[in-house]
């Protein structure tokens, strides 16, 4: 064992004994210790050998010889604030509770009373937590252990099967806004993903993003120019490239009216050089393309009766004069003819009146949006036709809709997910991607508790954490509330991310297997700072990460 500073002494004791789970020691009040750092114990072996039991900190705790406050309240001379000034000096120590991590020789039977207690070195951190000789390395970020002469900050990398398959896949980002760099870590680790495909030969993956707050991913190929240069060390020090994200073509809703006919928060003249650049494109959703589509635009409707899906079904199906529509003017106008108590009259076994006047309020306001348009004209793209015929490894799509009402964001997120699920089932060509990773903000507009159960869009994404690892589509997903996304959809995510969140939250049921300590750190957390959960680590371990190397923008 390599030698280190002994810190304290296991202490066993009749009402806190050594279990296999924990164990307490005792060290000296001026030693500075902090939640999550990792101790080491000498252990017994077989054949009366050693070996090395590893613990992360827990809890930690001040005691001394009195009995009672009201005990150090009269040896301060019943009260006497003034410094050093007491009738008698007590003696103090610290206490602190460790929870067992694994043993170098698996032994686990309780460490013994009176063992030595010590610091670790780096080996030492990287073996307890299962970071030592890590198959298929992706940095996520670092570790910074203990204080002052024997601090240590030590490299983060975890086994990428566990992350985005085959292994494990999908990440949950939970955090609230502002405070908890939530875009920020995933463009980080997503950023990780893209330079290590580029540097491996094998397998492939693309990348397929959604905008939803002002123009935050819109400039994601532009370098930061105001990164700091302990930013830059830290990149350095990963082992991680300054650049920004290669490769990168951005999407916007298409719109007649405004400047360079997009609907978005980005400056027109950004638009207009990525254009020029061949980078930027309008996207449209023609009726001839999208017919196929409209139960997405139903996806926050409860429709328990299913009366919305039969009106969906008749349309697809050609029924009546739906058969001769082409464009969505028509659509609206032959809509118009099934909400008249006339145009269904004499029918049998035709949906009833009511439920198409339900159905075009539903799909109206939406579809009057300049998205929905004619005809596909220079420089305008369909998104389904895009992502099953032009997606190729390492592209990055950025999807924007920060810009758009609540429904055609649905909408639009929808047909994107159902266009790679079905690219990776059905379509034939040789440069599919071997891994689709999609990231989606503000998760719970998709996949909430209060989502309805036969929503087209929830399905979709349950389809996606339930079955996507196998196929290769994995779920970069992120929302301000962990509790309110749906069972199925979380539990599904291999890697969680816990930011900087509040007392309220972390009173919930996700977070009842997260010790106390944790919990309360997790309502204090800064920004570039998480809390990190993947099957490939031994423990939950608190990570910090650099500011993204992408340009960034003041407020949005």
């Amino acid at each position: 064992m390599t030698k280190t500073k002994v810190i304290g002494k296991v202490s066993a004791t009749e009402k806190s004994p050594a279990t296999t789970e924990d164990f307490y020691f005792w060290t000296d009040k001026k030693e500075i210790l902090s939640p999550f750092d990792i101790i080491k114990v000498e252990h017994i072996a077989p054949d009366n050998t050693k070996s090395v039991t590893y613990g992360v900190i827990e809890t930690i705790n001040h005691i001394t010889d009195a009995p009672s406050h009201f005990t150090s309240y009269i040896s301060s001379d019943f009260g006497d604030t003034t410094p050093l000034i007491g009738n008698m000096n007590r003696l103090g120590m610290n206490y602190v509770k460790a929870n067992v991590v694994c043993n170098d020789k698996n032994v686990y039977t309780p460490v013994l009373d009176g063992k030595q207690v010590s610091l670790c070195n780096a080996d030492d951190i990287q073996f307890a937590l299962g970071l030592k000789d890590v198959k298929n390395p992706l940095v996520c970020g670092y570790l910074q252990m203990y204080q002052g002469n024997e601090a240590l900050k030590i490299k983060v990398e975890l086994n990428s099967n566990f992350l985005i398959g085959p292994d494990g896949a999908h990440l949950n980002v939970s955090g609230i806004s502002g405070l908890a760099a939530k875009t920020s870590y995933s463009m980080f680790l997503l950023n990780a993903v893209q330079h290590k495909f580029r540097l491996e030969d094998g397998s492939s993956a693309a990348f397929v993003f959604f905008n939803v707050k002002g123009r935050d991913l819109m400039a994601i190929d532009e370098p930061n120019t105001e990164l700091s240069d302990n930013d830059k060390k830290l990149y350095t020090d990963l082992g991680l490239s300054l650049d920004p994200f290669k490769n990168v073509r951005y999407y916007y809703p298409y719109s007649k009216l405004l400047d360079e006919n997009v609907q978005s928060y980005a400056k027109p003249e950004d638009v207009k050089r990525q254009k020029e650049n061949h980078k930027a494109f309008a996207y449209k959703y023609t009726f001839e393309k999208s017919q196929d589509k409209l139960d997405l635009l139903l996806a926050n409707e409860d429709d328990s009766t299913g009366t919305l899906e039969s009106c969906v079904n008749f349309i697809i199906n050609g029924g009546g004069n739906f058969a001769r529509v082409d464009k969505w003017s028509t659509f609206n106008e032959e809509l118009d003819n099934y909400t008249k108590t006339a145009a269904n009259g004499g029918q049998k076994n035709e949906i009833q009146v009511a439920s198409w006047r339900k159905f075009k309020r539903c799909v109206s306001k939406a579809i009057k949006n300049d998205v929905f348009s004619k005809v596909l004209t220079s420089n305008e793209v369909d998104l389904t036709d895009e992502i099953q015929n032009n997606l190729t490894a390492n592209q990055v799509m950025v999807i924007d809709i920060a810009r758009l009402d609540e429904n055609t964001q649905s909408f639009v997120f929808g047909s994107v997910a159902r266009a790679i699920y079905d690219m990776k089932l059905g379509v034939d060509r040789d440069n599919i991607p071997d891994k689709v990773i999609l990231f989606v903000d503000e998760l719970n507009k998709y996949a909430s508790t209060d989502i309805p159960a036969r929503s087209p869009i929830l399905r979709q994404l349950l389809e996606i954490t339930e079955r996507g690892r196998s196929l290769g589509i994995i779920l970069f997903g992120v929302e301000q509330f962990r509790s309110a996304i749906h069972d199925r959809v979380k539990g599904n995510c291999a890697t969680q991310a816990y930011g900087r969140t509040n007392a309220i939250e972390v009173s919930k049921s996700d977070y009842r297997y997260i010790p106390k300590v944790y919990q309360n750190m997790m309502t204090r957390l800064s920004p570039g700072e998480y809390i990190i959960s993947n099957p490939a680590l031994r423990s939950i371990v608190n990570i910090k990460f650099p500011r993204p190397t992408y340009r960034q923008f003041p407020n949005g």
